[in-house]
């Protein structure tokens, strides 16, 4: 069976078992439609977490970004790993206790206030849809290349049946659709992962084949023969890091404290029986994401180095197939500069912007014709970042049946956090706002159908972000955790752990911290992308990381604001003490 028959065989079989499971255990209720009735197994849950969480960003964009960044990559894994961390130990056991439904729930009880819920469902909207881009991104790229349609049109298949089954069978759907997909998605990543490592090392477990001596003869080691390629065609060392130690600082801790404050993850933590069970499920999933984010390092060196003695020098007409098949699909190409018929990897954008193709114009080689105007240095080949992973085992030359299966896994990825993204979504407008703030007598049925419309004008604009995304894929997820760090997380640490937070304090931190990272972010990608240079950062801070100022402005607003206000309801402190107080100490139910 040809390759392309093996990537239609694995993608339609996964899509019919996520679309069987939807139908199969569809909510029938507002609560399986927002927290799949609360009694999911903690493993459960946990694989369910772990498929939410590893995103396109993940599977796709992660080691793409490590490949091509080297040691400055590892701020995504230190980041989004630590805050998972952060997440587990401080505050998903306490509001699973609160007992509600999402993160706007919280916030106005804990807050005593419809409009601390508004603000809350607003800060939610904004972070969901950053993130949701970037999922319908990945979506396009891995349906653009695997089923030759393009970026575009593969936004919309996605669109599509997430809309089957994150509309039809909400959390409860979602949950053990999740589950399939996760055990989809990690086996997709480790397999080809192991078969590259093994060619390479003739280790099979890539954790350790990145640091042995390759099977090639030449006595080095996999990290030290990276180097001195890269070095030679005029890249920077692969184990060096250009970022300054400030932003380095401040991009981890943005992504760490964005994480704990991310409403899909956290909603997660609902659907579980009790207190304890939240925990577990955390450790569980943690578990479960530590099989990726281990071996994405090892995916991204060998990528970066399959990829480079892939192309350089290479004569066009006798290039390798797979750079024939990216190149359809827009995502890779070259400008033959010199005139020489060779592709020069260099350091340096090889033209202006993305690939803006001559309609049906080949050059004397054959290659596809580019209108972007040549930029001066002499890089000759382009190539996004965010195809990587995808393209890894068809540079590596791995079986037919590896690529397809790659192909399945991308997308599981991504519509799983895709789906999750658009509950939270569709659980705010008509949960949040609708139930709880402006028609608080409307029926089970009634929101029930809110909700879903809801859902269905989420995947619209979603699909919309998707095809014209503010940046590559894990950039814009950055983004994401950038809001949530100066936004959410702040009101909900407060909410846990201080009693004399106010409404007031909660309000104008979550405005402050919201308004001056979007602000700022907006000015650097949106407005002015000519100025996003370190010279210009605000202390030396990236748009990545300004969410860890923005929650620095978030805490110190809020309790400047408190401590001159209104103090907290007694009935209210008894609430945060009770959140607080173990199960079985007396005052707690566990709830």
């Amino acid at each position: 069976m040809s390759t392309q028959s093996l990537i239609y065989l694995f993608v339609g079989l996964s899509f019919a078992l996520y679309i069987g499971i939807a139908v199969l255990s569809r909510a029938r209720s507002t609560g399986d439609f927002y927290v799949a009735g609360g009694h999911v197994h903690p493993v459960v849950n946990g694989m369910a977490t772990a498929a939410d969480w590893m995103s396109a960003a993940s599977f796709l964009s992660m080691a793409g970004i490590i490949a091509f960044s080297g040691y400055d990559g590892s701020v995504y894994l230190m980041g989004w790993t630590g805050g998972f961390v952060l997440l587990a130990l401080l505050l998903a056991p306490y509001l699973r206790k609160f007992g509600q439904f999402t993160v706007p729930d919280f916030i106005g009880a804990r807050y005593y206030s419809k409009a601390a819920r508004v603000v809350a469902v607003v800060c939610l909207i904004i972070i969901s849809f950053t993130y949701i881009a970037g999922q319908m991104r990945g979506v396009g790229i891995v349906f653009a290349r695997f089923l030759d349609v393009s970026v575009d049109l593969g936004v919309i298949f996605g669109m599509a049946i997430v809309f089957v089954y994150a509309v039809l069978g909400g959390m409860k759907g979602i949950t053990y659709t999740q589950v399939a997909q996760y055990c989809v998605l990690i086996f997709a990543y480790l397999v080809p992962a192991f078969f590259i490592s093994f060619l390479a090392t003739g280790n099979p477990l890539p954790q350790i084949g990145l640091g042995s001596h390759l099977n090639d003869g030449s006595g080095l080691y996999a990290l030290q023969k990276l180097d001195m390629v890269l070095q030679d065609l005029g890249f920077g060392a692969y184990t060096s890091g250009t970022k300054s130690t400030v932003d380095v600082f401040a991009i981890t801790l943005a992504l760490m404290v964005g994480t704990a404050g991310l409403p899909h993850v956290i909603v997660r933590f609902f659907t579980v029986p009790k207190a304890s069970a939240a925990r577990i499920s955390a450790g569980w999933a943690l578990v479960f994401i530590a099989l990726l984010y281990t071996t994405a390092p090892a995916v991204g060196a060998f990528a970066r180095l399959n990829f480079v003695q892939s192309v350089e020098e290479q004569a066009y007409p006798s290039s390798p197939e797979w750079f024939r098949n990216w190149e359809a699909n827009d995502l890779i190409a070259w400008r033959d500069k010199n005139g020489d018929g060779k592709m020069q990897y260099r350091p340096g954008d090889a033209f202006e912007g993305t690939p803006i193709y001559t309609e049906e114009a080949t050059g004397p080689s054959g290659e596809r014709l580019l209108d972007n105007a040549a930029t001066k240095n002499e890089n000759e080949v382009y190539v996004d970042r965010d195809i990587m992973v995808l393209a890894n085992p068809e540079i590596a030359k791995l079986p037919g049946w590896v690529i397809a299966l790659v192909a399945a896994g991308g997308l599981a990825a991504a519509l799983s956090t895709a789906a999750g993204l658009l509950l939270v979504i569709s659980s705010a407008v008509s949960h949040d706002l609708l139930k709880k703030t402006f028609h608080p007598d409307v029926s089970e049925r009634q929101e029930l159908a809110a909700a879903r419309l809801a859902a269905t004008a989420a995947v619209l604009i979603a699909g919309y972000l998707g095809i014209y995304p503010p940046g590559w894929v894990a950039q814009v997820v950055a983004f994401a955790f950038g809001i949530a760090a100066a936004t959410l997380f702040p009101a909900i640490f407060m909410g846990i752990f201080s009693k004399r937070m106010n409404r007031e304090g909660a309000i104008a931190g979550m405005l402050v911290g919201l308004v001056f990272t979007i602000a700022y972010i907006g000015w650097f990608k949106l407005w002015n992308p000519a100025a996003n240079v370190a010279d210009n950062w605000l202390l030396g801070i990236s748009p990545e990381g300004i969410g860890s100022i923005g929650m620095v402005l978030n805490f110190a607003v809020a309790l400047s604001v408190s401590a001159f206000t209104r103090p907290v309801p007694a009935d209210v402190q008894d609430l945060v003490e009770a959140i607080r107080i173990p199960r079985g100490a007396g005052a707690a139910t566990g709830h």
